[in-house]
């Protein structure tokens, strides 16, 4: 062996080992965001959002009908407390409604489609009838039930329209009538304008262009061809012009949009100014609940069609994203639903509902904002008014019910394994076997097995 200048052998290194190169580093934000969506494209998704989505918009509106409604009871010498437990009860009686209509099976929704539709013609025809229909504030389109309790059939003439509509359009799917525009028509548009003239009758356009929506929701899902489409909205378009143009109370409405003072004259804009101003004061993160200055008389209908103002003066805009927020995830479930279905009947119903609840929401929310004229309808699940809120429950009730059956979110519910109690039997394996930290003993073969 060689020897080093010094008389000691060389140091003998080790030999350098190649370098391995590991694996990648993920980046974060885009596991996130894979993981979002496998979350989002999962069978049960539409189901959460929807029964979750409406449950938190139901809850946080009684809590800012409570908020917005205790000063105009107590000028009224009645308890703070009072309208919201008149909201609280209908919420009761809308939950058993929800809940009702998720258990019942499609078939039974059809059938419910004429009766509704009967009752909500009856009821809308009575209105007009001296001693039953009652006027507030200057329309026609309530009936007295007796003390303080009153109802508003064309609340229920919406879910009527939808359920009737959805039915129509898919018996004629069936026997493939609807390639024929005479058939897409009649009689879904007539018996829509009669539901229209009805609630024309009684003055309130708010309630007309929500069933207008619904109509054209419906049409669009019937694929009605683009000319045909324009054409039916060409005439609502002129008839919606006509009505405004006819009456200084929708007049005067228009000529508030983008007002920021009230004004002298005949046209002072007060509601729409005093919103403007319930939004600005709130801030990031609002004044505190139940600390809204504008509610104090300053501001008409404060809990009805500008809760959402009093929503954005104490909870600020956070809270008013939120709201945004849930109506965008409810109206996107709905979509799903309509979308990923192979029954032209829940198409056309969950696309019908999906088009009530925005429409509407954005109809308010818009005349609130000061971008639309005050069309005088409430935020669906959220304003106070149980003549409102009980058909919109049934209506997400449905949603519910056409999301359950979804083949994949029928298998998935089905699928799901009970965390306590028993072990749940799969066939004739036996009970499911848990892993635990205890290794299992070698079986035992026979003197013959290798």
């Amino acid at each position: 062996m060689p020897s080093s200048r010094t008389g000691r052998p060389p140091v003998q290194r080790a030999a350098r080992r190649p370098v391995v190169p590991g694996p990648p580093r993920e980046n974060p934000l885009r596991t996130l965001i894979v993981r979002a969506r496998r979350a989002w494209d999962r069978p049960l998704t539409a189901y959460y959002l929807i029964l979750g989505g409406s449950l938190l918009i139901t809850v946080l509106g009684l809590v800012m009908v409570y908020s917005a409604s205790q000063i105009t009871a107590l000028q009224m010498s009645l308890p703070g407390s009072y309208f919201f437990r008149k909201q609280l009860l209908a919420a009761g009686i809308g939950a058993v409604l929800l809940l009702a209509a998720s258990r019942m099976p499609v078939r039974l929704h059809r059938a419910l489609a004429y009766p509704i539709l009967a009752g909500a013609v009856v009821l809308m025809a009575l209105v007009q009838v001296p001693g039953i229909g009652v006027a507030v504030n200057g329309n026609q389109n309530w009936i007295a039930l007796g003390g303080s309790f009153q109802l508003q059939p064309s609340e229920f003439g919406k879910l009527a329209l939808v359920l009737w509509g959805a039915d129509l359009l898919a018996r004629k799917q069936d026997k493939r009538l609807l390639t024929q525009w005479k058939h897409m028509l009649v009689p879904l548009v007539p018996a829509a304008f009669m539901l229209l003239g009805l609630i024309m009758l009684g003055g309130d356009m708010g309630t007309a262009i929500i069933l207008t929506a619904i109509l054209f929701g419906l049409l669009w899902l019937a694929g009605a061809p683009t000319r045909l489409f324009v054409g039916v909205l060409s005439v609502a378009a002129v008839l919606g012009a006509i009505l405004i143009r006819t009456s200084p109370n929708r007049m005067a409405r228009l000529a508030c949009l983008g007002a920021t003072e009230p004004q002298a004259g005949p046209v002072d804009c007060w509601q729409a100014v005093h919103g403007i101003y319930a939004l600005a004061s709130g801030g990031i993160f609002g004044s505190g609940l139940g600390a809204s200055v504008e509610k104090w008389g300053q501001l008409p209908e404060a809990h009805t069609d500008f809760i959402f103002a009093i929503t954005g003066e104490e909870l600020g805009l956070a809270g008013t994203l939120s709201v945004l927020a849930l109506f965008a995830a409810l109206g996107y479930a709905g979509i799903r639903v309509a979308g990923r279905t192979e029954d032209p009947f829940v198409r056309y119903a969950a696309g019908g509902v999906t088009t009530w609840i925005t429409a509407q929401a954005v109809i308010n929310i818009g005349a609130v904002l000061g971008l639309l004229p005050i069309a005088g309808v409430p935020l669906p699940l959220f304003s106070y008014g149980g003549s409102a809120l009980l058909p919109t429950m049934f209506a997400i009730g449905l949603l519910i019910a056409f999301a359950r059956e979804d083949p994949a979110a029928r298998m998935a519910l089905a699928m799901r394994q009970p965390r306590f109690g028993k072990k749940r039997v799969r066939g004739s394996q036996g009970p499911r076997r848990w892993n635990t930290m205890r290794r299992r003993a070698p079986v035992a073969r026979s003197s013959g097995e290798r």
